[in-house]
């Protein structure tokens, strides 16, 4: 088999540069075998319509073929249909020639019904067309204009300087964080901290019972065992930990808006898992999930305030501008930092070195304040919206946990849960049920109560579909209501 790369260039500024990939093999003449690949490029897709050829002599000369083999094979393909040629446009593929688009791809399990475009409402994704690009764009040029040239080298592996320096500022004054830039080391996300967490810590964490499966996962991979907590309408009920023996190495917890069922950590029991650490050695891993987002008042500070010292704090932009950034943070306890450092490694490939930069103009300017203001504004009128057409066409629903992050927990009557769901995958409605958070083996945990109910995520649509969203939403819904099963 040959292959040729062809490479076309011409005077036209239209095509200059322009790079075709032919695959010239199998039986006939030289026009046949080149006619024979481009009808395949173009059946197959890869030349798409409208897509302008080489010209004959480009083509040929880089072929090593006669002008007029190039020249015949296009013809016999517009004679076919498969191509267009007219003077001053040159040769183009027809638009007639495009393949039939694929039939749209079903979840597993969902109806088909193709009257019926698909709503989304999963939980975990901000809204992508807020992403602040003038701003985002204008902080980039400042912070590349000032960068020192070793920010284009291999750098720390804390991370850069600037933003470390910007985040210790920042989360002292947002959230009551108590750190120096030294005890902060950037990540990709909460999912990056975890596996180096899990690597350093090892043994035996508690978690809470309602949680995210891929957390657990990866604390699992790294060889960390995890025992489920109770969850009740004030957070995790730490004082379980207390009746494990041994004694966890760590916890992890969601304590400014427990995810996903909604309750902040009471303030006893704030209290109380700090003293379980400093009591048994222990470290408390705080997942600052959603929070920047709480909307009937100001944020609850963080449990890493009460002691620096026993309390690993994890932040992201993930909520608050984009998971395709990858930038997250640890704040560590002193004696932490070389170990997770030690396990990053010195040449971690998981966060732009510019983009670090970009995000520390970002906040230094007062830029990401506003943003995230802006956020917190839009995220509200989206969860008032779903509260107000609950009341106005499900008014016995109950939506728990507190006013605040990206998502809400609708609660539904025992047993209703998988009916729910599937009316929604025939309402091509995307939406996801309580039960698949919980820990496997929570089923035996004191107090424990049975709870299903879906989880709306009302940050991901549009505009224009988040009406509709709601309103395939409240279909969906059972008839009768937790309080009167």
């Amino acid at each position: 088999m040959a292959e040729s790369r062809v490479n076309s260039w011409t005077d036209t500024a239209e095509a200059l540069g322009a790079d075709l990939h032919l695959e010239l093999a199998g039986p006939g003449s030289r026009r046949a075998v080149l006619t024979r690949a481009l009808r395949e490029a173009v059946q197959s897709g890869r030349l798409a319509p409208g897509t302008r050829l080489p010209p004959y002599r480009s083509l040929a000369a880089d072929l090593r073929v006669a002008r007029n083999t190039v020249a015949d094979a296009y013809a016999e393909l517009v004679a076919e249909g498969w191509l267009t040629a007219r003077q001053g446009s040159g040769t183009r593929v027809a638009e007639r020639a495009a393949p039939p688009a694929p039939p749209p791809r079903r979840r597993p399990g969902a109806a088909a019904h193709p009257d019926r475009p698909a709503l989304d409402l999963v939980q975990g994704r901000p809204d992508p067309s807020a992403f602040p690009r003038a701003g985002w764009l204008a902080a980039a040029r400042r912070a590349l204009t000032a960068a020192p040239h070793d920010a284009f080298g291999p750098g720390d592996p804390r991370g850069r300087a600037e933003l470390r320096q910007a985040l210790a500022g920042y989360l002292a004054r947002v959230r009551g964080v108590r750190t120096c830039p030294e005890r902060i080391v950037l990540c990709s996300g909460a999912a990056h901290a975890l596996r180096l967490l899990a690597d350093v810590v090892g043994g035996r964490w508690a978690v809470e019972a309602y949680g995210l499966p891929f957390h657990r996962g990866l604390l699992e991979a790294g060889g960390a065992a995890t025992l489920p907590l109770p969850v009740d309408d004030g957070g995790a009920v730490v004082e379980e930990l207390a009746g494990h023996s041994p004694a966890p190495d760590a916890v992890l917890l969601t304590p400014a808006h427990q995810f996903p069922t909604g309750g902040p950590l009471l303030p006893e029991r704030r209290t109380a898992v700090v003293e379980w650490a400093r009591a048994a050695g222990g470290l408390v891993v705080e997942d600052d999930y959603d929070g920047e987002f709480r909307y009937d008042r100001q944020p609850v500070g963080a449990v890493q305030s009460l002691s620096p010292e026993r309390v690993v704090f994890l932040g992201s932009v993930s909520k608050s501008l984009s998971p395709t950034l990858r930038i997250g943070w640890m704040v560590l306890p002193g004696h932490l930092v070389d170990e997770v450092v030690a396990a990053k490694g010195e040449r971690e490939q998981w966060s732009s070195a510019t983009e670090q930069l970009t995000l520390a103009e970002f906040v230094v300017s007062g830029a990401y304040d506003r943003h995230v203001r802006r956020m917190r504004q839009r995220y509200r009128r989206r969860r008032d919206q779903l509260t107000a057409t609950l009341a106005e066409h499900a008014p016995r629903m109950r939506v728990s946990g507190i006013a605040a992050g990206l998502h809400a927990v609708l609660e539904l009557p025992p047993g209703t849960e998988r009916t729910a769901l599937k009316a929604a995958a025939w309402q091509g409605l995307a939406v996801e049920g309580l039960s698949g958070y919980l820990h496997p083996a929570a089923a035996g945990l004191r107090g424990r109560r049975e709870r299903d109910g879906l989880v709306v995520g009302y940050a991901t649509p549009p505009e224009s579909r988040y009406g509709a969203a709601l309103q395939a939403l409240c279909r969906v819904l059972p008839s009768e209501t937790p309080e009167n099963h």
